[in-house]
């Protein structure tokens, strides 16, 4: 018989490793929490140190208000805190943090040293914890302000140990984490060491304007837009990336709402609605967005580590920043609310799947004639257009025809003056004879074959011609660079930077030419010769972060057939080019050759085939 179970208090110790699961899931959280205990305290210099992806070391110094002996040592209490008093202040929250949880949490699974002391002490304090047992409280010469040192964190909870990833992987994810610190408060200095070794020296400037730049580069800030609104409720500020800064993922997306770091899905909402007829589906431009509020209007308290956050009046808000980001963009007129905003040029933007775009279509050029004799022997006897006979490769006995296509005899009567067939080739070819018989509108040209005619779009056979020429290369592991005039220097992102540095090879084997050239710098001095034309910076970050979402094969296999598809959109001939005949001649037998001839890499079609046959039953002559 089961013994019957039996409640009971667990102990103060394990309840803080509870307690630490939720709040402490890696270094980074550890740094999150003390940096903000930093920010409260009304810190104006923020150092931090960080050994080994932080297992060995996390230690922040901060210049605050420090604190007495026994204010010390009840900082490291459960749900002991100096932020609010009250259940009323749950609601109404003014500082980073509130529930009083996280020294004792993080001190139960670490080798803890708290160091600190305010203005008006002669000598500072040092706690000591080990695995939340207690070592000892002393007096301690230091400067005003506090430190505090984890060192070891899971020593005593190996299974949670081993889910730390990789050095370099929670290393970047502390590197980040410091960057949106950095972002969310300009008005502070702040560094960042890495292994003995100084990542950031931030001086507290107070303007975002130097902020950004100095974490990102000039160049970058250029493409942004300031943003400056107002209303009851709302005071929205930041800058907005022009279309031209548009990412596959949100990497570059900053919500801050009153300061603190936050995520908001009717935020981005509000994003994509205000970016929607700006840029392509599934792009993402830089945003740092900075939302001030009362804080009765917002709940911090939704998630543990208060990463996400809810409103009170999710759609008010959500029309706040829409109109924050056309008044920043220049959507509106001043006073009548008309569209006074016109995109910056740039090539033609590559739609996602799904969505496809408009071409400029130029009036249909139609012949002249002189009489209607004329007409009616240029729609009877077509060769008086243009009379090219093309050979392509045919298979005699198994040819892939378009959807729809019957297997039908050739005609002789309509073929009679068709030379031999050439020796057959690849199964995939359309056609083993066909003529060019005109172009319709501008944008068509029409083919008879044996069995028909088809009406080719240039434009997307052109796309497949190029497409398929491009991944050739790939997989022959022979991409065309094409160096650079200048070399172009590139500063990323901490997460971004490792993921170039691991992978390198494969960046080297798509055609870029990659080199370190410190810290998170790197040196590009080719690119591979089928986007040639797109910006260095943008292209690699979009490749890396690809790769590292998808894994290094998958990903940057998928990311070049997408990029090749792209290159070949924007090189393929347009719609308002008026092709020779000679033109048209070499692109019907380049597309002849390639493994899938009937549709482009975006899906469209290239040809559209009608037989002999089904002209027949139209005009009732079967």
């Amino acid at each position: 018989m089961h013994e019957k179970p039996v409640i009971q208090m667990l102990p103060d110790q394990v309840i803080n490793k509870i307690a630490a699961g939720e709040v402490v899931e890696r270094p980074a959280s550890v740094m999150k929490e003390l940096f903000e205990n930093s920010l409260d305290a009304g810190a104006t210099q923020v150092d931090v140190e960080i050994i080994q992806g932080g297992r060995q070391l996390i230690a922040i110094t901060d210049n605050g208000c420090g604190m007495v002996r026994d204010q010390a040592l009840l900082s490291i209490e459960r749900h002991a805190t100096s932020k609010i008093r009250s259940e009323a202040d749950i609601e109404n929250i003014h500082t980073m943090g509130f529930r009083g949880e996280a020294l004792a949490a993080i001190s139960s699974v670490s080798r803890f040293t708290l160091i600190t002391r305010p203005e008006e002490e002669l000598a500072g304090t040092e706690i000591q914890i080990a695995g939340g047992k207690f070592l000892g409280c002393d007096d301690i010469g230091c400067p005003v302000g506090t430190r505090i040192e984890i060192r070891n964190l899971f020593f005593n909870v190996p299974a949670r140990r081993k889910f730390l990833r990789a050095e370099q992987t929670e290393l970047s994810h502390i590197r980040q984490l410091f960057l949106v610190m950095a972002l969310a408060h300009p008005e502070i200095g702040m560094s960042l060491k890495v292994d003995e070794r100084v990542a950031y020296n931030l001086p507290a400037s107070g303007k975002m304007e130097d902020r950004i730049s100095e974490l990102y580069n000039h160049g970058f800030f250029e493409q942004l837009v300031p943003i400056d609104y107002s209303d009851t409720d709302y005071r929205i500020t930041g800058y907005a990336g022009l279309p031209q800064t548009g990412r596959k993922d949100r990497q570059d997306q900053y919500i801050f709402v009153n300061h603190r770091p936050a995520s908001a899905p009717v935020v981005y909402h509000a994003l994509n609605e205000a970016y929607h007829s700006l840029i392509a589906r599934g792009r993402y431009p830089a945003v740092f967005l900075f939302i001030e509020m009362a804080p009765s209007l917002v709940d911090v308290n939704v998630h543990p580590t208060k990463q996400e956050v809810r409103f009170r009046h999710p759609n008010q808000l959500r029309d706040a920043v829409v109109a924050a980001l056309a008044k920043a963009m220049g959507f509106l007129g001043e006073e009548t609310g008309t569209s006074n905003f016109e995109p910056p040029p740039s090539q033609e933007q590559i739609p996602s799947d799904g969505e496809r775009i408009a071409l400029p279509t130029p009036p249909p050029v139609r012949p002249r004639f002189e009489s209607q004799k004329q007409m009616d022997e240029i729609l009877v006897r077509p060769e008086l257009v243009a009379n090219r006979k093309i050979d392509t490769p045919k298979a005699d006995e198994a040819r892939t025809a378009p959807t729809g296509a019957p297997a039908t005899e050739p005609r002789e009567a309509r073929n009679t003056d068709r030379p031999a067939a050439a020796p057959a080739a690849k199964p995939q070819s359309p056609w083993g004879w066909c003529r060019i018989v005109g172009q319709l509108g501008g944008n068509y040209v029409v083919l008879e074959t044996e069995d028909g005619y088809v009406l080719m779009e240039p434009r997307a056979a052109h796309e497949r011609v190029l497409f398929e020429k491009f991944m050739h290369a790939v997989h022959e592991h022979a991409v065309p660079k094409q160096g650079l005039l200048a070399p172009e220097t590139i500063d990323l992102l901490p997460s971004d930077a490792m993921t170039v540095r691991n992978n390198m090879d494969t960046l080297q084997e798509l055609g870029f030419g990659v080199s370190e050239f410190g810290g998170d710098t790197f040196i590009v001095d080719a690119l591979p010769v089928y986007v040639q034309n797109e910006p260095a910076e943008t292209l690699l970050v979009e490749i890396v972060r690809e790769i590292e979402k998808a894994g290094k094969k998958r990903g940057a296999r998928e990311l070049v057939q997408a990029k090749i598809a792209q290159a070949a959109c924007q090189t393929a001939v347009r719609s308002k080019d008026q092709l020779s005949d000679r033109e048209i001649e070499k692109l019907v037998s380049d597309l002849a050759k390639t493994e899938m001839p009937y549709t482009s890499p975006r899906g469209r079609p290239t040809l559209i085939y009608t037989s002999f046959t089904e002209l027949d039953r139209k005009f009732s002559r079967e």
